[in-house]
Formats: C-alpha cells, sequence, structure tokens
C-alpha cells in the first residue's frame, strides 16, 4: 500500500511559480516509479512529468518541457514538481501517483493506467 498526499497547490499570476510536493507512505515507494497528471474542468487527465524510482530520467509533457521539473527524494519519500512561467492554461487539479507493479513497462509512461496509486489531488489556478 501506497498513500500520497500532495500539497501546494494554490492561485497564481500568469508567469509565477508554484512548488507542489508529495508525501508518500508505504515502503514500497522507494522502489516506485512516480509522476504528476493534470486534470482541467471539462477535460481528461493528462500526463505532466514521471521520473523513475533511481532518478535518472525524467519525462515531460511537450506544454511543459522548460517551465516544470520533477523531482524526488527518497529518502523522505517525497516527489516534487516545480512549476515556473506558469500559464493560465496550466489550471487544473494536479495529482501525484505511483506506478508499485512496473506498470509503465506496458502502458508508458504518459499513460494514467500505468500508474495504481493516486493522491486526492491539489488545485492550481492560474490567472491572466
Amino acid at each position: 500500500q501506497v498513500q500520497l498526499v500532495e500539497s501546494g497547490g494554490g492561485l497564481v499570476q500568469a508567469g509565477g511559480s508554484l512548488r507542489l510536493s508529495c508525501a508518500a507512505s508505504g515502503r514500497t515507494f522507494s522502489s516506485s516509479a512516480t509522476a504528476w497528471f493534470r486534470q482541467a474542468p471539462g477535460k481528461e487527465r493528462e500526463f505532466v512529468a514521471a521520473m523513475p524510482w533511481s532518478g535518472d530520467k525524467t519525462y515531460y509533457a511537450d506544454s511543459v518541457k522548460g517551465r516544470f521539473t520533477i523531482s524526488r527524494d527518497n529518502a523522505k519519500n517525497t516527489v516534487a514538481l516545480q512549476m515556473n512561467s506558469l500559464k493560465p492554461e496550466d489550471t487544473a487539479v494536479y495529482y501525484c501517483v505511483a506506478d508499485t507493479r512496473g506498470g509503465v513497462l506496458g502502458s508508458g509512461w504518459r499513460s494514467v493506467r500505468s500508474y495504481d496509486y493516486w493522491g486526492q489531488g491539489t488545485q492550481v489556478t492560474v490567472s491572466s
């Protein structure tokens, strides 16, 4: 079992920055791939960024590449998403997710099907 709790969301003006944090519990977390997804009103959940347990690679959606940075600290069981140069179209609920079963090997890093644990989400609103 893995529990994921996001924090750090809020309201920010366009061009500003936010840092989302995800606190994880469960002994399998340090060996799990982790990612961030988001869902805007009326839209499907979409991939934002991902990182394997080793932290030696990162994957980003084209829409956030160069602006967002994913990181993790396995010693502290945390994952972070640093978001810079925010745009109104970044407004969404952001979810921290984990893959404890190797789902990314079959479905890839960008698929919601790859991840078996999801946090409750944190709202990010970017005003223009």
